[in-house]
């Protein structure tokens, strides 16, 4: 059974770039939402392997899909916002950034432009792809739709309009340019190093 996950900072630790009561939607509704939803898939398929009936597995099965990606996505989101103190990629996070975009600058603007051209409803992701060995951005639809097959998320940004709208209504651009400043760079440089060591 899944518990939702406590926030590490107070709810309106975020203003003015992310408001409390658009957090407090976010978290408290939304992300639990996806964590009931979820066990509500998981007992029904345990249900289902109980009486050795399947007849409903492919709605089962899309249903873990959707919501059990909403909270593994929703999580990492929450954990990689933190309290506007500055914070930034460290050197060798910086280093692979450089080689995989050119810049931090030309990293930042192609991160930006993905996040504001998330088709309808969903999330932009850095990730490292240990097959490849370097940084790729992802769009990422719902929230399992285009992806790389292993994957490891170290930057994740909600785009869903629930996520932003309360706050910032159809202005996509300013919500995530105010992102850019509650970016816990410390959780990316811990996710970058243990993707790097991942075997």
């Amino acid at each position: 059974m899944l518990k939702i996950k406590e926030l590490s900072y107070p709810i309106n630790s975020l203003e003015p770039y992310y408001s409390r009561e658009t957090l407090d939607l976010h978290y408290n509704i939304l992300y639990k939402g996806y964590i009931d939803n979820t066990n509500k898939t998981q007992e029904k398929l345990e249900n289902s392997r109980r009486e050795n009936n399947f007849t409903n597995i492919k709605c089962l099965e899309k249903d873990l899909s959707f919501y059990g990606s909403g909270v593994i996505l929703h999580e990492l989101f929450f954990e990689n916002l933190t309290p506007p103190i500055p914070t930034s990629p460290d050197n060798e996070l910086l280093e692979e950034i450089i080689k995989d975009f050119g810049s931090y600058e030309t990293f930042k603007s192609q991160f930006t432009s993905a996040s504001i051209e998330v088709e309808a409803s969903g999330w932009c992701l850095l990730v490292y792809v240990p097959n490849f060995k370097k940084l790729e951005i992802l769009q990422c639809e719902k929230h399992q739709d285009l992806t790389l097959w292993g994957c490891i998320p170290l930057l994740v940004i909600d785009m869903w309009e629930h996520s932003y709208y309360l706050q910032y209504k159809t202005k996509r651009p300013k919500y995530i340019n105010a992102m850019w400043n509650i970016i816990n760079w410390n959780i990316v440089n811990k996710r970058f190093r243990e993707a790097k060591n991942y075997k």
